[in-house]
């Protein structure tokens, strides 16, 4: 089962901005290590499974994993061969905008090894590039 709203108020939105630097979600809050987006960039609902699916896989049912992303804008998409105009077409798949700095995943209960070798497969199955963060304690 894919990611997805529950239920939205509007079932179209429009492209809207991608510029800027990431509004929160910049550090490592639940876990000890994350995965932290360098680039901007739209990730698919199959994208983020994907991810989270090589993370599990890799601690084989150990440590914790937290999705700090979730895919709450629709994409909508015209069927293949259609003539222009007769209004926008159906929502297709659902995205998150991702801005620099936002971390995308957390690990926790596993050691920096274990953390680094998950975080980067998963990293492969995502679109934009990332980087291997620490939790730091802020006061």
């Amino acid at each position: 089962m894919p990611l997805l709203p529950s239920r939205v108020k509007f079932r179209k939105q429009q492209k809207g901005q991608h510029t800027g630097l990431t509004k929160g979600g910049q550090f490592v809050e639940f876990g000890d290590f994350g995965m932290q987006a360098l680039e901007r960039g739209r990730i698919t609902a199959q994208q983020i499974e994907a991810a989270r699916v090589a993370i599990n896989r890799q601690f084989n049912r150990k440590g914790k994993v937290w999705i700090k992303i979730f895919p709450r804008k629709p994409i909508s998409k015209k069927p293949a061969e259609t003539r222009m105009g007769k209004g926008k077409g159906a929502p297709d798949h659902w995205v998150d905008v991702v801005r620099p700095g936002r971390v995308l995943f957390e690990v926790g209960n596993v050691s920096r090894e274990d953390a680094q070798r998950a975080l980067l497969r998963a990293a492969a199955k995502l679109p934009i590039k990332t980087r291997f963060v620490e939790r730091v304690e802020r006061v």
